[in-house]
């Protein structure tokens, strides 16, 4: 039976939670704009500097009293939401979902897959921050709505643009670069314009580009609005130049280093086929994403989670912020909330959300279907062992939705786990994570073994203090920063030492990774027999420079039939 799309069991339901819900966010809206008068980022800081402007401490205290005010004036009315809100919780399904028909067409990779016998996935995994605008500003962010809107814009423009692979004749020549090395499409794209969307052009089909044809035009440039120029510095989306990657001091393309599948992009890989992202907790926000991806991605799950104390622990204001957009219709979805979070994460129902989609393709008389996993862990620094709880729990889900979901008439072909865990693997402080049994079921392409990285990884946490700075604050320039180990160790979170102990790090020949706590992750004992799965590319994404404090990953799954098991 497909899903409704509302979380309501009927429009009656419906209607109270939202005379609840405009009630509460009158008070709700004061109190962020309350916090976010009283802290400024470090580029509005640099602004004023350079400006030479004296009336900021002026501006605070009116604009405390006046958000003071007006908050105290409605705090009865959200008194009497909560009365409508919270009890309805219990009758809402704990996640949104919206199905359009895809007006942008992405080119079927897969087409013909019969005759060679391989399909492929493309995966991508973002933490955006979009949480509600004061919150963010104590991660260095602002403008929440507006960025919502230039992320959504970004991530259009990049997927939807022709893959395109390059080919080197050259002596030294290992066959095609990386597969998203790639022209830049006609459309034009804004980092956080408030009119028009962006609507990019139809994808080309694939081609193979070889160094003899008419070079590849990289220099296109789109307009910036000056309107978010307030979060995002880089204005014009960037060329997607494929760079020398900085390995031990030695310097080998990205795609070739070590023989590994990696790509640091300006661009966001092309042809995803499925997106997760987190943080999306604003409401608003997941609105906006919902409805500027929904022309690309036909299936789109927001607002997943649950509120009050329909969880049966604590109160949850807050939901996942989990967000997951689809090309493939979704056949089942089940969404469990940790019930272990504690302190600041205890008021966000963080949790699990597995999906299982129909791929659209057919092996005889069976359906081609795949799982798909996302969550975000607990956050708080030295709470290893609230994070390995919940690591059981996702094991134990999993299997639990798999077994129940799984039909006989269905072939699997790729069950994925993403999402952002909150510890990385290569700090002496989350080594407890860093062995837990999940890493037996579940491949990570990065990592080499309990805390060690392979020498190509890169982390993907930025250091919130230097996001505006000139060697970050574009695509292009935070692609380059990505590619030098030097430059790394000065924009990327370092990794955490366990208590008092010194960090001693990296070890002699190792490479300079930072902290990596996005992963995405695949698993091929749960396919069905004689199916085999390659990583054919893992991408860093720097489209999204300014706009959020973490590195987005990507994940291209090429899935083989065994012919000589036929």
């Amino acid at each position: 039976m497909p899903l409704r799309e509302s979380p309501f069991p009927n429009g009656f339901v419906g209607a109270l939670h939202a005379l609840g819900w405009g009630l509460i966010f009158p008070c709700f809206w004061f109190l962020d704009r309350l916090i976010a008068v009283c802290v400024s980022t470090t580029l509005e800081r640099r602004r004023r500097r350079e400006e030479e402007c004296y009336l900021h401490p002026l501006k605070v205290f009116f604009g405390l009293l006046l958000f003071l005010f007006l908050f105290l004036i409605s705090a009865p009315f959200a008194l009497l939401g909560v009365l409508f809100w919270a009890p309805l919780q219990c009758l809402r399904r704990p996640f949104s979902y919206r199905q359009r028909e895809a007006t942008i067409k992405m080119q079927d990779r897969n087409a013909g897959w019969e005759e060679s016998g391989k399909v492929t996935f493309g995966f991508l995994s973002a933490n955006l921050c979009l949480l509600p605008g004061g919150l963010a500003r104590f991660n260095n962010l602002a403008h929440t709505q507006q960025r919502a809107l230039a992320i959504g814009r970004n991530i259009v423009q990049g997927v939807s643009r022709p893959h395109i692979r390059i080919f080197v004749d050259s002596p030294s020549s290992c066959g095609a670069l990386s597969p998203s090395s790639s022209l830049l499409n006609t459309g034009s794209a804004y980092y956080g314009a408030t009119d028009a969307q962006t609507q990019p052009a139809p994808p080309e089909q694939d081609g193979d580009v070889h160094k003899n044809s008419p070079p590849v035009r990289e220099d296109q440039a789109v307009d910036a609005d000056k309107e978010i120029c307030q979060t995002s510095t880089g204005g014009a989306v960037a060329s997607n130049h494929t760079h020398e990657l900085q390995v031990n001091g030695s310097h080998v393309k990205p795609s070739r280093a070590l023989h590994t599948p990696l790509e640091v992009s300006a661009l966001f890989p092309a042809n995803v086929d499925i997106l997760c992202l987190q943080e999306v907790f604003d409401k608003r926000a997941a609105a906006k994403l919902a409805e500027i991806l929904s022309p690309l991605f036909g299936h789109i799950l927001y607002d997943v989670g649950v509120y009050a104390c329909s969880a049966g622990s604590c109160f949850k204001f807050f939901n996942s912020g989990l967000l997951v957009a689809s090309r493939y219709p979704v056949m089942e979805a089940q969404y469990r909330c940790f019930p272990n979070g504690r302190g600041e994460d205890g008021l966000a129902s963080k949790g699990l959300l597995s999906l299982k989609v129909q791929t659209g393709l057919q092996k005889g008389e069976k359906k081609v279907v795949g799982f798909f996993n996302c969550t975000h862990l607990h956050a708080p620094e030295g709470d290893g062992e609230i994070r390995c709880e919940q690591l059981s729990m996702i094991t134990k889900w999993i299997s639990e939705f798999q077994t129940t979901t799984r039909q006989q008439d269905e072939v699997v072909v790729f069950d994925v786990l993403c999402g952002d865990f909150n510890f990385d693997n290569c700090s002496p402080d989350d080594d407890l994570e860093q062995k837990h049994t999940l890493f037996n079921d579940y491949t990570d392409p990065c990592r080499a073994a309990a805390g060690r990285e392979k020498p190509w990884a890169i982390g993907t946490l930025l250091q919130q203090p230097t996001l505006y700075d000139e060697d970050v604050n574009t695509p292009d320039n935070l692609q380059r920063t990505l590619e030098n180990e030097e430059l790394r160790k000065l924009y990327l979170a370092p990794p955490i030492p366990r208590g008092d102990t010194p960090l001693l790090y990296p070890e002699p020949g190792e490479a300079w990774v930072g902290r990596r706590i996005d992963y995405l992750l695949y698993r091929e004992s749960t396919l069905t027999e004689r199916w085999h799965t390659e990583v054919e590319e893992f991408t860093y994404v720097t489209q999204l420079a300014t706009l959020t404090d973490h590195i987005p990953v990507g994940l291209r799954l090429s899935v083989t039939l065994d012919s000589s098991g036929s």
